[in-house]
């Protein structure tokens, strides 16, 4: 008795008969599967045997632990540190086969066998032989029509053989993560569901979709496919319900010829209209089902009703402005090398972009599944997707070209309904033939108008990337004809402010920008993360970096490298965002990243790591002052200014929230610390959009007497909108007095000087020193990606050291370093034995070396500090560097100023050894 309920379970678990009559056949469990790295398999007919090893499918041979076992030793070098490593990696022809028994009541049904992601090519046999046609693709379900070689209540052989060496020219160096081992893997197996369906000889397809708001209702375009040589009348009804119940039912009685045929209906909201957006998203479910006298189908998909449009350089949903505030989502998940491909998974994702103040992602050169698509509806998220394809040769191979628009439709057809599918853009920094390019924008535009196109996300491509293309509905770009839109081409060049925007760029532009991958700013790798990677792939570039620390003695400093470098790079997203903020015209940006990119060279460039978890470097609610629907945003000249100067700004409100702000009361206070330095208050309407000069704030800091670090902090009162700036004062008339400190520029005057037992404050000239470039910004991306750069990653110091008692400082990079930090030449000090670091450089970690800007140690008898920033040149214009002499001296002239031995001085003469004029290097010099 007991053997027959068991197999009856059995068979329950693996058919499914759901109530709308189709069957299905789940497909998932354990396979049978043999590598074939040879490509022999087709020739020795595998594809009727059974093979020795098991797998589990869903699931990939990485999770089986088949493939070439990974054996590096770790290493500062490619490729340990180009990206994550497989633990196992295999790329070839895997076969993958199983028996199954087709259910005895599915005579004369259409069978259809469907993997929902598989990379890249796929075949199929039945009992030994070939279904005719192979699959390829990279975003859809490869589907498989069985129905000529299965028999109903028969057993049979399915194998399936999954081929993921790369087909066709789609990627630079494999670095689109539609197919790459820089982020997913190149993984082989099949993921998502896996089943066998059954369909009536008479049946529907698919449902296409359109909300049209200005009506009020959707439109549908329903497929449906006849396969009997007769006539079929049968009746199609539609049935919709939102969160508020079930709307009346329509029903229209249809004539259907044989083959496939289109029905257009049009399903009235009328008054139960709701629109969808990030603040509301509203979904309606539609079933529509067909049903005749033998049978009945049906299918299910979901809309949310919304327009996009441009109106100039305005983005707008549903004709309210919209601002794009996203992140990139380069298929980076390191525990299985390949995207979730159920929703619990993509939560993590959203949930979390959410609470960071996001309302958008992008999919950098490739198409997430379903599941993705689905979380993103139901919390209002605004997708960018694109087709998988990074090229710098696009339109020149018909074969690329023909697969773009063939993966194109089956985007379309898989997705399309989905309204978060927002925006489409064909790929990334592509360049080629525009003329192929823009054909390929104009045919999809003409199919499918329920997107924004464009037909890059940005191009290196000279006379492209600066303008939009004649069919792009928004532009994606770094920079224009008339400069950059983006802080890597300004912070570094520029000295800190905070009153500018990129509106001159934007001369001439007629359709809205969106800033390109902007940030990039490197963070120093988190090493207490290798303790997380527990999956299918081993953090090598991590344990390398870890091992180099050790070897060097540096280990007990990574946290706090981390922890400075990330500072640095929060306050530089910051004013990256902000700029974007305060710029009428620009509609968004989108940063690279919110977390970390553990491929090209490990660009760890996030304040969350790569498993969507924050570093702690910033709380999610400190981001959120500045990446809101509502953001507050200053308008000031500089970051540091004198005790007789009044401080002075202006507010912006950033508004793309849900209404306009009436008579909102909006606070200010200037503080140090607790005590309250200026403060005031007034009301004013804040319409949506960008609203420029809200309102105006002045302090006088008369009263501030000594070097002071004030914040200044504006709330928009009864909500949860408010925002923060730091500033740096300085004391105009500060007395330099060198007392028992000698000042030179040259070390062999200053070795003379410490024979002779004197105090020596050595500032050798910046520009003819050897050692690395002094920069105010981080590493760009990555060192390993981009090793023409200074590359290092921020400063490092104690707050508390005496010789910076009087120069008030983090720990970290803050803008009032920016003067010191551009006018400076960082020593390389790994060879110095004894004395003491006062300011620290962080070294990339492709080097590690020991970085200073500022080095005390006893020589002889006498006592010695070093500054390789400029502490000499128009101090009287630089109260920064005025500051910080004052501060160096009041130190070296008090008993504490007692530093460690210098052992070996004699290496001073070649740290501070004079060279050519040292010259900046441009931004684009990393290219």
């Amino acid at each position: 008795m007991y053997r027959y309920i068991i197999i009856l379970i059995a068979l329950f678990q693996s058919y499914t008969v759901w109530a709308d009559g189709i069957g299905r056949l789940d497909l998932a469990g354990e396979w049978k599967v043999q590598l074939d790295p040879e490509d022999v398999g087709i020739e020795m007919g595998w594809a009727n045997k059974a093979f020795a090893s098991s797998i589990k499918l869903p699931g990939t041979t990485d999770d089986a632990g088949l493939g070439v076992l990974n054996t590096l030793a770790p290493a500062l070098a490619k490729p340990q540190l180009s990206h994550l490593t497989r633990k196992h990696r295999y790329v070839g022809a895997a076969w993958y086969t199983r028996e199954l028994s087709i259910p005895a009541g599915w005579v004369g049904k259409t069978m259809i066998l469907s993997l929902e992601r598989v990379l890249w090519e796929s075949a199929v046999w039945i009992d030994g032989i070939a279904v005719p046609q192979k699959q390829r693709s990279l975003v859809s379900p490869h589907e498989f029509d069985l129905s000529a070689l299965l028999k109903a209540g028969s057993k049979h052989r399915l194998t399936i053989r999954v081929d993921n060496r790369k087909k066709l020219a789609i990627s630079v160096d494999d670095m689109a993560h539609a197919y790459t081992d820089h982020t997913q893997i190149i993984w082989n197996g099949i993921l998502g569901n896996m089943a066998i369906q059954a369909w009536d000889a008479v049946r529907l397809k698919s449902i296409y979709a359109t909300p049209d708001l200005a009506k009020k209702e959707i439109n549908l375009h329903v497929d449906l496919s006849n396969k009997l040589t007769a006539v079929v009348v049968g009746k199609l009804k539609i049935n919709v319900k939102d969160n508020m119940g079930s709307l009346p039912p329509v029903e229209k009685t249809i004539r259907l010829e044989q083959g496939d045929s289109a029905v257009s209906l049009n399903y009235l909201l009328g008054d139960r209209l709701k629109l969808w957006d990030e603040f509301s998203p509203h979904l309606y479910d539609i079933d529509i089902t067909w049903s005749t006298s033998t049978g009945v189908s049906t299918l299910s998909t979901k809309v949310g009703v919304r327009a996009l449009s441009g109106e100039g350089t305005t983005l707008k949903i549903n004709g309210q402005p919209l601002f794009l505030r996203g992140t990139l989502e380069c298929s980076i998940f390191p525990l299985t090398g390949h995207p979730p491909m159920d929703k619990s998974g993509w939560r993590k994702v959203f949930l979390t972009a959410k609470e960071w103040g996001l309302n958008h992602l992008r999919f950098h050169s490739w198409c997430p599944p379903e599941a993705a698509f689905a979380v993103a509806d139901e919390l209002g998220f605004y997708l960018q997707v694109e087709l998988p394809i990074w090229e710098n040769n696009i339109g020149k191979d018909e074969g690329v070209m023909n697969f773009l628009y063939e993966e194109a439709d089956r985007m379309i057809q898989a997705y399309g309904n989905h309204p978060s599918f927002c925006f489409w853009s064909m790929g990334n920094e592509l360049s080629g033939d525009f003329n192929a390019l823009n054909a390929l924008v104009k045919s999809l535009k003409e199919k499918d108008k329920r997107h924004l196109y464009t037909a890059t996300s940005f191009t290196f491509q000279q006379g492209h990337g600066i303008a939009a293309e004649a069919y792009d509905d928004y532009l994606i770009t770094q920079w224009t004809a008339k400069g950059w839109v983006r802080g890597q081409g300004v912070f570094n060049s520029e000295s800190p402010s905070f009153n500018k925007n990129y509106i001159n760029s934007l001369e001439g532009l007629t359709v809205p920008v969106v800033t390109h991958e902007i940030g990039q700013y490197a963070v120093y790798p988190n090493l207490a993360e290798i303790k997380k990677y527990k999956g299918v792939l081993k953090p090598l570039n991590f344990i390398s970096v870890a091992e180099d620390l050790k070897q060097k003695g540096l280990l007990q400093k990574a946290k706090a490298y981390t922890m400075a470098s990330g500072k640095l790079a929060a306050i530089l997203y910051k004013e990256e965002m902000e700029r974007a903020l305060k710029t009428p015209g620009i509609s968004g940006y989108q940063l690279l990243d919110l977390h970390d990119f553990p491929g090209q060279g490990t660009a760890l460039v996030g304040l969350l790591d790569a498993f969507w978890d924050s570093k702690n470097i910033i709380s999610a609610a400190e981001f959120r002052q500045f990446s809101a629907p509502v953001v507050p945003l200053l308008q000031f000249p500089k970051a540091v200014y004198s005790n007789d100067e009044t401080f002075e700004a202006i507010l912006d409100v950033s508004n793309y929230g849900q209404e306009a702000l009436q008579n909102q009361r909006i606070s200010w206070s200037l503080r140090d610390g607790t005590n309250i330095v200026a403060k005031g208050h007034f009301d004013s309407t804040i319409g949506k959009g960008h609203q420029g000069n809200v309102g105006h704030l002045e302090a006088s800091l008369r009263e501030i007497v000594r070097a002071k670090k004030l914040t200044l902090e504006v709330q928009l009162e009864g909500t949860s909108y408010k925002n923060h700036w730091n500033i740096w004062v300085y004391p105009k008339d500060k007395a330099i007095d060198f007392g028992e400190v000698n000042y030179t520029r040259e070390l062999e005057e200053a070795m003379r000087l410490l024979k002779e037992g004197k105090k020596v404050l050595l500032n050798p000239d910046w520009k003819k020193m050897s050692g690395i470039e002094g920069k105010f910004v981080p590493v760009f991306w990555s060192p390993v990606h981009f090793p023409k750069q200074a590359g290092t990653m921020g400063l490092l110091c104690d707050p508390t050291h005496p010789a910076l008692a009087d120069f008030p400082t983090d720990n970290h990079t803050d803008w009032q370093w920016w003067d010191l930090q551009i006018k400076s030449t960082t020593m390389i000090t790994d060879q110095i034995k004894g004395g003491n670091a006062i300011v620290e450089l962080i070294d990339n970690f492709a080097n590690n070396r020991k970085l200073a800007s500022l080095y005390e140690g006893t020589v002889g008898r006498g006592r010695l500090m070093i500054a390789s920033f400029d502490l000499e040149t128009d101090l009287a214009n630089r109260p920064v560097a005025k500051q910080m002499l004052a501060s160096i001296l009041k130190y070296m002239n008090d008993a504490k100023f007692r530093p460690k031995v210098i052992e070996n001085p004699a290496v001073l003469q070649q740290l501070l050894q004079s060279k050519e004029l040292q010259e900046k290097a441009g931004p684009k010099a990393i290219y």
